[in-house]
């Protein structure tokens, strides 16, 4: 059972994770210094976010943009990967290293950059279980 029915459930997981992440005063700023545009392609479902640390943030309180969907933004980064590849990461189960080699993530771009931002969303592991219980959603939690 693939846990995102549809790219709408996808996004309101996710997403609320990204801005949460953009919003936060820790993971924010450190993730906002990165200087790159890192651009998540998931399917089954399909769809696309990107997390802008280049340009300057229109929103208030927010470190960095996320853009959900597609856009015209060029990645340094590209990781590709499912649906429930993307939310077993976020919930801390999946090594990247790992994924990368076995393929579960296609990763394009500069890959030493990539694994110097794994410190700085470790703590996106505790916090993507609680936005899940926020939604009503811990079902998905594994």
């Amino acid at each position: 059972m693939a846990y995102f029915a549809d790219t709408e459930a996808l996004y309101k997981c996710l997403g609320t994770l990204f801005d949460r992440v953009a919003q936060d005063g820790e993971i924010g700023p450190k993730l906002g210094a990165a200087g790159m545009v890192i651009r998540f392609v998931y399917t089954e479902p399909d769809a696309q976010i990107t997390v802008d640390t280049k340009s300057k943030v229109e929103k208030e309180g927010f470190h960095f943009t996320n853009t959900y969907g597609p856009c015209d933004l060029v990645p340094d980064v590209l990781m590709t990967m499912k649906g429930d590849v993307g939310h077993t990461f976020w919930l801390g189960k999946v090594n990247l290293i790992n994924a990368l080699t076995r393929r579960q993530i296609v990763a394009e771009g500069p890959i030493p950059k990539i694994l110097k931002l794994l410190p700085i969303i470790k703590p996106t592991y505790k916090l993507y279980p609680e936005i899940l219980k926020e939604l009503g959603l811990a079902n998905l939690i594994i």
